[in-house]
């Protein structure tokens, strides 16, 4: 068996394992990247953010297409072949993919394949199709990521899949039902409507996407529906029953029959996957990997970041916030004094349209007594323009500072624009420096800086 030294290993490639291994090579340490699947990026890249969102491009165009018929150009009803269309998602994750390799080789990153497991406190055992490998560490970086919560009792059967089955399209007619009205399942169910499926979404909430805004969510199911996508909220799932022909969801009084279940219920960490405790890491019973502002878990050589980092100050699993996280925990180990010091996280709910959302909510804002402004899209002519007009941005900020402490918007390009508002936090800027801050005219991102003026009481734009 191979025995190999190096200054750092880094398991799991995703968003956080890349960014870190990649960092810490640039500032001179010595690093292997171990990776269980065959492909660099993880979930993000490869069953996540990236295919999802080549296909949600598709349903908007598809979407755009049909509604020109409103100012006069006219289009036949759109075709849908499958396997062309999984053949392009494909293509875009391959090009990602194969650029990380890239980026790889031109770092002198070693990249193993295979399943990592500790069996010390500066060892792990690396089990690859090519053989089994000692890997010996001064540091490591744990970051596994996490998988889709199954719910136990949904029965095994092809048609009853996650968001990583969805992305195969393997079947996109019929009727699909969705569990789970979170940002996953709101993306799945435009992709499957914009295909040709009649789509169901489930949720034991009372409103979709916990998290955002619930008038601004709202906006957005409306649209979804308006497209055709039903929306059955409030419902408490009494059990799945796969028959031959057709699959039946019992809600208790009523039942729904579908042809397709797709659920998407959170996810989980694969912290127990490790054997952390040879290495007397800590891990509870989730799953997560407790560690500190420094990202380093209870043995300070070793660190967690990503989905499976639990965390005193973030608690969101995306990409966005794996990334600061790898950079961070490479930065650290490489002798830098830093520690983490970010203000907010971003969400982003890539429907049509869009819901995107930073700092603090509505309702602490409310709850703070926070100045607040609003603009809606209906007076933005760049919406309107552009056959639009469904949207409203909205910004919180401090009653005695003006600070701004939020932000969120709905609408078309939401995730683009938000970024603004990331800026903004991060930089303690108040609501008139965004005000006074001149946009170009006609965009969206204007409404950002109108926001701001109808808070202060300055707008004469409404």
């Amino acid at each position: 068996m191979d025995v190999i030294e190096t200054n750092l290993v880094v398991i799991g490639s995703g968003p956080a394992g890349y960014a870190a291994a990649f960092r810490a090579q640039d500032l001179g340490v010595q690093t292997i990247l171990i990776e269980k699947y065959s492909q660099l990026g993880g979930v993000c890249l490869n069953v996540g953010c990236i295919p999802s969102k080549a296909l949600l491009s598709l349903a908007e165009k598809s979407h755009d297409a049909m509604s020109l018929s409103q100012s006069g150009m006219t289009f036949s009803e759109p075709t849908v072949d499958a396997v062309a269309t999984l053949a392009m998602k494909n293509e875009v994750v391959a090009k990602l993919s194969g650029g990380l390799n890239m980026l790889a080789s031109k770092r002198r990153v070693q990249t193993i394949q295979g399943v990592a497991a500790f069996t010390g406190s500066h060892e792990l055992h690396v089990k690859g199709e090519s053989g089994d490998q000692i890997i010996q560490f001064k540091h490591a970086i744990i970051a596994t990521g996490s998988e889709p919560n199954r719910l136990p009792f949904l029965p095994e059967d092809d048609r009853i899949f996650d968001s990583t089955g969805a992305l195969e399209l393997r079947d996109v007619e019929g009727h699909l039902v969705i569990i789970g009205g979170g940002i996953i399942g709101c993306e799945m169910a435009t992709i499957y409507q914009a295909m040709g499926a009649k789509v169901t979404v489930l949720e034991i909430a009372p409103t979709i996407m916990m998290g955002a805004d619930p008038a601004q969510a709202k906006v957005c199911q409306q649209a979804m529906e308006r497209k055709g996508i039903e929306f059955q909220l409030g419902v408490n799932i009494q059990g799945v029953e796969a028959e031959e022909d057709q699959i039946r969801i019992d809600l208790g009084e009523e039942e729904v029959i579908c042809d397709q279940v797709l659920y998407s219920v959170g996810r989980k960490p694969n912290g127990l996957e490790i054997n952390a405790d040879a290495a007397g890491v800590g891990v509870d019973d989730r799953g997560f990997v407790p560690v500190d502002e420094y990202m380093r878990t209870n043995q300070e050589h070793i660190y967690a970041v990503g989905d499976v980092a639990l965390t005193p100050f973030d608690n969101q699993m995306l990409a966005h916030r794996s990334t600061a996280h790898g950079h961070l925990a490479a930065e650290i180990i490489a002798g830098h004094n830093i520690r983490y010091d970010i203000r907010a996280i971003p969400s982003v709910a890539y429907t049509d349209p869009e819901v995107a959302w930073v700092g603090i909510s509505m309702q602490e804002a409310k709850d703070k007594g926070c100045q607040i402004g609003k603009f809606p899209w209906m007076a933005s002519g760049r919406s309107l323009a552009t056959g639009q007009g469904i949207g409203e941005t909205q910004v919180y900020a401090d009653p005695e500072t003006e600070r701004i402490l939020g932000a969120s918007i709905v609408g078309r390009h939401a995730g683009e624009i938000i970024g603004v508002f990331c800026l903004a936090i991060e930089m303690g800027a108040t609501l008139t420096d965004l005000a006074l801050t001149v946009m170009p005219h006609p965009t969206l991102v204007e409404t950002t800086s109108l926001a701001c003026e109808q808070a202060l009481g300055s707008i004469t734009d409404l």
